[in-house]
């Protein structure tokens, strides 16, 4: 009886402290926070500049070593902004692209960048790909308005007005895109190195990543700028199966292709790899858990109840932020027999993996090669790129970022995580600790899903307060 008692008093209590740490968290200016979008003539000037920019076809491709497209953008880059080419050093690496603008000396420098190149743009658009159409709402048609030629439109904005207006920053700022960075070419790690060589430290690099959305998390109402801290490791791997062949028409038990495919559902029913709540990731849960539903927010709210539950349920929330906790996999081709009645002596799948910082790629692809005996596949790992170093959020780079980005955009929440893409700061490890994945440009959700989709569009009213952060940016270093 007194066993029973103890139990339901325990319950009740439990009960009471989850209620009372959810309902004291009361919702934060993120969750009202609203962008006006520049309507003023700077705005429409903004939009039909980078329209230019767009008109300019710059689609990068492995099979295809034409430079001509990115030396014809270098030259509306160019004629678009006069200020920074005659007052910045230019280095030119195969189409890639690094300006140097000269200090003071008295801080280290900084690097801002983002790509010129862009995917192809296939499907039925709204307005052609490469129209740099600017529609009845203010809004810039094509592929690159949001990856990523908006946000370097706003980089060379924000440093040919600081010219114009006589300021001379106190570091050097450099500014770099790659015209390989769709195709993991070799565009930043040739800028990369030739910084390097030159014995450049940088305190802190801004790279395309996260930007400025509504809802980044599936049931968190509010506006967010989503600033990326920590980006996976990435790597693409080899499954291959072998037999002694033989016809069709005579099949044996557990051909190549079959083992391949108990392989690949056995992969996706376990999920092998570790979920975790990363420093990271817990911030900005805990940046976002206000704005939540109350039955995620009680739930966020109580981690120390919940943790295992919610690591079991965030892949249906949020297949995104399920990618945040640990490594992922992809299978993305595979091959058999060039006959179709032909039992293939070798078949193979691959796929693209992401890893995660508490189990890298060595680790993960152990667990993978372990579980392959039993379907007797061989891996073989084609590419393989650690994880990144994590900025810190309690850093003074993210707090810069921070500030700034509250400054420019006031009651919007701002918010660490991870990057489950991949960019071009990766290959600056060796010479910047403190690269940060941020792009500060307001986006909709559509604008957001058209990323290497259909009808990619930005606001050019958004525009102005992009412009505006890397001006204030630079003036704080």
């Amino acid at each position: 009886m007194y066993i029973l008692g103890g139990i339901l008093l325990l319950i009740a209590a439990t009960i009471i402290i989850v209620l009372i740490r959810t309902l004291r968290l009361q919702p934060t200016s993120a969750k009202t926070a609203n962008i006006e979008l520049d309507n003023s003539q700077r705005a429409r000037e903004y939009g039909r500049r980078l329209s230019r920019m767009i008109q300019k076809e710059t689609i990068s491709s492995r099979a295809n070593e034409d430079l001509g497209k990115f030396y014809r953008f270098h030259e509306e880059l160019e004629s678009l902004f006069p200020k920074v080419h005659k007052n910045c050093e230019k280095h030119e690496f195969k189409g890639s692209l690094l300006f140097r603008w000269k200090g003071k000396g008295t801080h280290a420098p900084i690097l801002l960048m983002s790509h010129h190149d862009v995917v192809e743009a296939t499907g039925e658009w709204k307005h052609e790909p490469f129209s740099g159409d600017i529609d009845e709402k203010g809004c810039v048609w094509g592929r690159g308005t949001v990856d990523t030629k908006g946000s370097l439109f706003c980089i060379f904005s924000a440093v040919e007005e600081l010219i114009w207006e006589g300021f001379q920053p106190e570091c050097d700022v450099y500014i770099a895109s790659s015209c390989t960075e769709e195709i993991s070419g070799e565009g930043a790690p040739l800028i990369a190195k030739y910084l390097k060589d030159q014995g450049v430290s940088l305190a802190l690099l801004l790279d395309e990543g996260g930007m400025i959305v509504e809802e980044p998390v599936g049931g968190v109402k509010g506006l967010y700028g989503m600033v990326g801290v920590v980006e996976k490791g990435y790597g693409d791997v080899k499954f291959i199966a072998r037999s002694g062949g033989g016809h069709a028409s005579a099949p044996g038990k557990n051909t190549p292709l079959v083992r391949l495919g108990k392989f690949m559902a056995d992969v996706e029913k376990k999920n092998p790899f570790r979920a975790q709540l990363t420093p990271t990731v817990r911030e900005m849960f805990r940046r976002m858990t206000p704005n939540m539903a109350f039955g995620m927010r009680m739930i966020f709210a109580n981690l120390w109840l919940f943790e295992g539950i919610l690591l079991k349920l965030l892949p249906m929330i949020s297949p995104a932020a399920a990618a945040m906790t640990r490594t992922t996999i992809a299978f993305t081709t595979a091959k058999g027999s060039d006959g179709l009645n032909v039992l293939p002596q070798e078949a193979y799948v691959t796929a693209n993996m992401r890893f995660i910082h508490h189990q890298p790629n060595k680790e993960s692809i152990a667990i993978l090669r372990e579980l392959a005996k039993k379907y007797d596949i061989e891996i073989e790992a084609l590419y393989n790129d650690e994880p990144c170093p994590i900025v810190d959020y309690q850093s003074s780079a993210f707090h810069l970022i921070e500030a700034v980005a509250a400054q420019i955009y006031p009651g919007v929440g701002i918010c660490p995580y991870t990057m489950t893409g991949g960019t071009d700061a990766k290959f600056y490890k060796e010479i910047c600790e403190n690269a940060i994945r941020f792009a500060p440009i307001y986006i909709d959700a559509q604008q957001y899903s058209s990323i290497h989709g259909m009808n990619e569009n930005i606001y050019q009213g958004a525009l102005s307060k992009a412009v505006d952060f890397y001006k204030v940016l630079i003036k704080k270093c």
